[in-house]
């Protein structure tokens, strides 16, 4: 893969490595990183080094700082910033900022663009997305979306009352921006933004998790009287389900793209330590039942590059389907599980300690399989539409 790259898309892996390498690593011990993430001043901290890199927002268009890269550009670079856990920090790519600048990019106003987009991308603010809500509202079932934002009318002018309680909540603690989805009475689902200091929005806790590479965490999120003027909705009445998939579709590849730079990092620490580790009078990795599993990883890490890339290359090309997100989406994400799981078995012991990050990374990316969808509800969706007749784009008949 590497060699079909464009000589300015290997310079940039390569300085991005290097980046990872010298200025992210050395940090992955701090203690600003807690449970629920890295903190704001380790956040700050990195994202200052890559704008002295000249590698901050790679995805953003140039206009607001970023580098402008196509997908197949992002393909590279997220996965290059996954190799740490604080990449995705450090270069401003971090769900779920990362998608929410794709969507204000794609759907918001000018003035939107500037008082929100902007400063995300520039690494100054931080947003959160609220969709997500607990029984008897909105999970993977979107149309049960209970938070709702009825009109109104007074001498400040129209507006919305928005009403609800939403939880997983990724980066709420701390957040500048909320976008949130909200039912419209005879309207539809709506995305309006919100200034997170604004009363009637209470972050009511942050929620233990098994994964901490997320600044702010995952909070819940509570929404009573929360008045918004009609200037705040995001893009029109009654399409937020639409501009759902507009943000999800990319947002579920660049997840792949940054988990397979974590699953090449924990990789390449089972391989060094196959080789030196000695058991039974030899290496552990020339033995067949760790060589095997190194080498099941490689098979994995390949197809998963191959099927980001295409998928990239197919979003530079026009549009990827939804049902072409979901297979990526499911072949990815336990593809790089199942390389995670075979580290820790590689390492033994030492797989289950903090003596390295693969034990980090293990726990970390066992919610990339639910995040963005679980693989449930995926492999649903392609099996009714396989039902139906119909295949994904470039499934051969």
């Amino acid at each position: 893969m590497d060699a079909m790259l464009t000589p300015e898309l290997s310079a940039l892996q390569a300085r991005i490595r290097t980046f990872i390498a010298d200025q992210v690593i050395p940090l992955e011990g701090d203690p600003r990183g807690g449970a629920h993430g890295p903190d704001e001043s380790l956040r700050r901290e990195l994202i200052e080094r890559a704008r002295r890199a000249e590698l901050l927002s790679p995805h953003a268009a140039r206009r607001y700082g970023g580098l402008g890269l196509s997908h197949v550009g992002r393909a590279v670079a997220f996965e290059e910033a996954g190799y740490s856990m604080l990449g995705p920090v450090a270069l401003n790519v971090f769900a779920p900022d990362e998608g929410n600048m794709h969507l204000l990019e794609e759907v918001a106003t000018p003035a939107q663009k500037e008082q929100w987009l902007r400063p995300m991308a520039e690494g100054h603010i931080r947003s959160c997305f609220c969709m997500t809500e607990p029984a008897p509202g909105a999970g993977s079932d979107p149309s049960m979306l209970a938070t709702t934002a009825v009109p109104y009318q007074d001498a400040s002018g129209e507006g919305y009352v928005i009403n609800g309680l939403k939880w997983f909540i990724t980066g709420a603690d701390g957040a500048r921006l909320a976008i949130i989805m909200a039912m419209v009475p005879q309207v539809g689902a709506t995305m309006f933004l919100a200034d997170m200091a604004t009363p009637g929005i209470t972050l009511e806790r942050n929620m233990d998790t098994l994964d901490r590479c997320f600044p702010g965490g995952h909070g819940v999120v509570r929404f009573s009287g929360l008045r918004v003027p009609a200037s705040a909705i995001l893009g029109e009445l009654g399409q937020g389900f639409r501009y759902a998939q507009v943000r999800l579709s990319p947002a579920r590849l660049t997840h792949c793209m940054r988990w397979l730079g974590a699953a090449r990092r924990a990789h390449d620490i089972a391989v060094a330590y196959a080789r030196t580790r000695m058991a039974f009078g030899k290496p552990i990795g020339q033995h067949e039942g760790v060589g095997f599993q190194l080498a099941d990883n490689e098979m994995d890490l390949h197809v998963a590059r191959l099927t980001i890339h295409h998928c990239a290359q197919v979003l530079d090309a026009g549009h990827l389907g939804l049902h072409e997100s979901s297979r990526a989406k499911v072949i990815v994400s336990e593809a790089v599980w199942r390389v995670a799981d075979r580290c820790v078995q590689v390492l033994g012991g030492q797989g289950v300690t903090g003596e390295t990050v693969v034990a980090r990374i293990f726990a970390d990316m066992r919610a990339f399989r639910i995040y963005d969808g679980p693989s449930e509800v995926h492999r649903w969706s392609l099996a009714k539409h396989i039902i139906k007749g119909h295949r994904p784009a470039g499934t051969a008949a």
